[in-house]
């Protein structure tokens, strides 16, 4: 495999995390018992959790915070995660995601979402030289799909290796990412998106890892609601059952869980491998509130 940095292309924001016993009724209030205020969005919180897991390796990250206070802090947050910022634009207003927690890891998830922190054709154009020279890109599918398709073609014919994470609504954009991504990964949702197939038990991801597979990907992993991760492979799979400790707060699995699969990509393990390291991230990930997973450094 070559080597080069890692690139995330996808979503950048403002974090609010919020945690309470419960909600509170209409015009009543609730004691907060613990908040922060830091780096989120899916894109960044995958290329944070990828650094940590990929300590000697450089992270790229192409995204756009807003040209005010709050991409400013965003900014100083993803530099002392150590990612490389140099192909993150500026313009606008910052996105806003609010995690209200309650106990037993319930979550509702707020949104202010800016039009300007989608990533663009002029963006993807302006990272073409570190998406050349990646091993691995990793797409956020929360993106604009020929945007995306841009930046995948940018990177398969460089030889990197793509890896694509949620679902790819456009039909005509579609086709052409699944047949150059070796690499998908999709919660369930996502994945009855991408193949059409509802999936509710580990039969269905398994069938709809299997449609995949038949479109050009070689590793596969789908979410299974309430139970765990398949993932798989031409001529295997297995399942990885969900975190048994504590959950305090789900936000951040799945980004936990690509940051896992890139890692184990890089390191060229085989793919049940890649599946233990995906999932023991994600079980990490469940344990902590927020999307920004903080992991101990591993080689």
């Amino acid at each position: 495999m070559r080597t080069g940095p890692v690139v995330v292309v996808g979503a950048a924001a403002r974090d609010l995390i919020i945690s309470i016993d419960q909600l509170p009724e209409p015009g009543g209030s609730a004691a907060v018992r613990e908040s922060a205020e830091r780096l989120g969005g899916k894109g960044a919180n995958i290329a944070a959790a990828t650094r940590q897991l990929l300590p000697h390796s450089s992270v790229s990250l192409v995204a756009a915070l807003g040209a005010d206070a709050a991409g400013d802090q965003a900014v100083a947050d993803a530099l002392d995660a150590g990612i490389d910022v140099t192909h993150v634009a500026r313009r606008g207003t910052t996105s806003l995601l609010v995690d209200v927690v309650e106990d037993g890891g319930r979550r509702r998830l707020l949104e202010r979402i800016a039009l300007e922190s989608r990533v663009t054709r002029r963006d993807v154009r302006d990272a073409e030289a570190v998406i050349g020279a990646a091993q691995v890109v990793v797409l956020q599918l929360q993106q604009d799909a020929m945007v995306l398709v841009d930046a995948a073609r940018v990177a398969h014919e460089a030889g990197a290796t793509l890896v694509l994470d949620g679902a790819i609504e456009s039909d005509e954009a579609r086709p052409q990412l699944l047949e150059m991504a070796p690499v998908v990964r999709a919660d369930a949702h996502e994945a009855a998106l991408l193949t059409g197939r509802a999936i509710a038990s580990v039969d269905d991801a398994q069938g709809a890892a299997s449609t995949l597979l038949a479109a050009g990907a070689e590793l596969v992993a789908l979410s299974v609601p309430r139970a765990g991760d398949l993932v798989a492979w031409n001529g295997g799979s297995r399942f990885y059952p969900h975190h048994e400790g504590e959950v305090i707060d789900p936000t951040g699995a799945g980004d936990a869980f690509v940051a896992g699969m890139v890692a184990g990509v890089v390191h060229n393990e085989d793919p049940a491998t890649i599946g233990a390291r995906a999932a023991a991230a994600a079980a990490t990930a469940v344990g902590q509130l927020g999307g920004f997973t903080r992991f101990r450094p591993r080689r």
